[in-house]
Parts: structure tokens; sequence; C-alpha cells
């Protein structure tokens, strides 16, 4: 286990990724979409090594520093049925040695494949919270830690989806990442689901560089990722200083929608890579959405943040029922 002191009175950040991601060019899809070829990159934060990768791990190694400074035995965070921070959590906890236990929403069976398989494999225990609100999902696994407590461990309550003040420290480090690898950086676009890594790039680059598309995680989105970004950086953000785009959550968060399915579709076939129907298949919907409104013009450098989240494709079954389908062919495969 690796350490590092930050040297300005925060807990020691526990080392769980390779860094720096590397920053691609997608020149392919920057033509699909009416950008020059040079315009558009992706920034590979599925790439960080740990548990199928993905933005949390960010994250995970300020919350888990912290943990571990506090003497933690097990960890404790929440999340839906397939999500990536639980999964996650649940990697760097094997990774740590430390226990883990996952309260979830819904009930037992209500979702399958996916994260849940790889939550497993990683050894967490699961608490079935049933269909209750984000405050009643914590409330559960403020309990469920204090059981544990009772039984003599020394549980650390990780937030939904890692973003506190002191989670959103590892995109302002993905930031100044990316300000070395692109200097000429114009905006980034991410997923905005519970905020950290969006107010991380935003006290990094400021606000006027950062594309958030809401993916209908949290209530009030641009109050969340303000609030952050003021406790991280120290200085006032208002959320009407933020860039957000509203128009992709569609019927929720674990709805597919027409724009995103084109999304993961025309990445797929112009670049080879894979989304995800909830958080990046919504962000590049967003993008292109940005692009056809003029907010993203060609001539300017745009980075596509790549946030992961395979596993849960494979936990999402009408995203698989509709790629499933376009294997159907109707006379000769051969013919063009």
């Amino acid at each position: 286990m690796v350490t590092i002191s930050t040297g300005d009175g925060q807990p020691p950040r526990t080392v769980l990724g390779t860094w720096p991601t590397p920053l691609e060019p997608m020149p392919r899809l920057a033509r699909a979409l009416g950008l020059g070829e040079d315009d558009l990159w992706v920034k590979r934060d599925d790439l960080v090594g740990l548990g199928g990768g993905g933005n949390k791990v960010r994250k995970l190694e300020w919350t888990c520093g912290a943990a571990l400074a506090e003497g933690a035995t097990v960890l404790v965070t929440t999340g839906a049925p397939q999500s990536n921070h639980a999964r996650l959590t649940a990697a760097a906890g094997a990774r740590l040695g430390l226990d883990v236990v996952l309260v979830l929403a819904g009930e037992p069976g209500s979702s399958e494949s996916g994260n849940l398989a790889l939550d497993g494999l990683f050894g967490a225990r699961v608490v079935w919270a049933g269909g209750v609100a984000d405050d009643e999902l914590a409330s559960t696994a403020r309990h469920v830690a204090g059981t544990l407590r009772d039984r003599g461990a020394v549980p650390a309550l990780i937030p939904f989806g890692g973003s506190s003040v002191l989670g959103a420290r590892g995109y302002v480090e993905c930031g100044r990442e990316l300000l070395t690898q692109a200097p000429e950086l114009a905006q980034v676009v991410v997923a905005l689901g519970s905020g950290g890594s969006m107010a991380g790039l935003v006290a990094a680059l400021g606000p006027e560089r950062v594309l958030g598309v809401h993916v209908g995680a949290v209530a009030d989105p641009g109050r969340v990722v303000a609030d952050l970004v003021s406790g991280v950086s120290g200085t006032h953000c208002a959320p009407e200083d933020l860039r957000i785009r509203l128009d992709q959550v569609g019927s929720g968060y674990a709805v597919l929608t027409e724009p995103v399915m084109t999304a993961l579709t025309l990445a797929a076939r112009t670049e080879g890579m894979v989304l995800d129907p909830i958080y990046t298949g919504r962000a590049l919907a967003g993008l292109t959405a940005a692009v056809k409104a003029g907010d993203i013009t060609p001539g300017r450098r745009t980075v596509f943040l790549h946030s992961g989240g395979l596993p849960g494709l494979f936990g999402h079954r009408p995203t698989l029922e509709r790629a499933a389908a376009e294997l159907a062919v109707d006379g000769d495969p051969l013919s063009t």
C-alpha cells in the first residue's frame, strides 16, 4: 500500500490507480459530430487499473486515505444496484485489506450481472434498503455503521458517489493533469452524477471550461456542484456560474433514451469506444447537443472525460437488447 503525504493538513492520499491516465485523439468521432479532426480528445479515466476502472478511483484515493488514517476496518457506502462507486469501493477495500458493506437501494433480485457480479467477486456484503429516497438510504447506511461499531468494527462512511469536498480533490488533480497534457484545452465535457468529478474540474480549470451533463442522480445538480466547488476551492461558487446541460435525463436516471443509444452506437462505430447508458452515454449525447446548439464549436480543443462504467452496461438489459438486435442481418451478410 502506497500513501502520499499532501503536506497541507489533509489526510494522506492512498494510491489506488495508475496516473496520469491517457489523453487520446478521437478524429473520426470529431468529424461525425461536425468538429475538426483534432478538436476532440478523450481523457481515459476508464483506464485507471483498479476494479474495472472509472472516475470514482480518484475520489476513493482521498476518502480511503482518510479512512485508513482513522483506523477503519470496514468501508460502508451507498448507491443504486448498478453503482460504479459501490463496485470500486469494494475493489478498494479488497486492495487495502478492509471489509466493505454496500447499502443499495432496491430489493434482492431487482438487478443482475454487471457491477453487482463484481461486488460479489470483490467480497463485499450487500444490505438491501428497499425502494427508499436518498436521505433514507443515507440513514440506513448510518444505522449499518452503528451496528458494525457495536460489534467491535471501526466503520468509515464513504459518501454517495464518493462525492465530498475531500473526494473532489481527486478531480482537482485530474484538471491539473489535463493542463499538463493539453495546455490549449478549451473545455472538458463530463457526466454530472453525484457532482464531485465536475466540482474538482471546475476548481482546477474554472467554470467556463467545464460542461457538465446532468444524468438525473441528484435533485439539484447546480447547487450540489457549486457547494462542492466552494468547499474544495475555498472561494464562493454560485450555481448560475456553472455550465450544466439538463436535457439528457429523459424519463429518469436508469432509462435508456434515443439520444443516448445514438451516442453509444456512434462512439463504438467511429472509435471502438464503449460507453455506458447512464453516465458516459449521456455525457456524449450532451456533447452532441452542445455542438448542434453552437456551445461547442470547431477549432477549439474539447476533451470528453471517459469516467468508466463498462460493467454497468452489462447490467442494463434494455441497452443490451438494443445492441444485440444490431446483429440481425437480412439476406447476404457479406453484401455491401
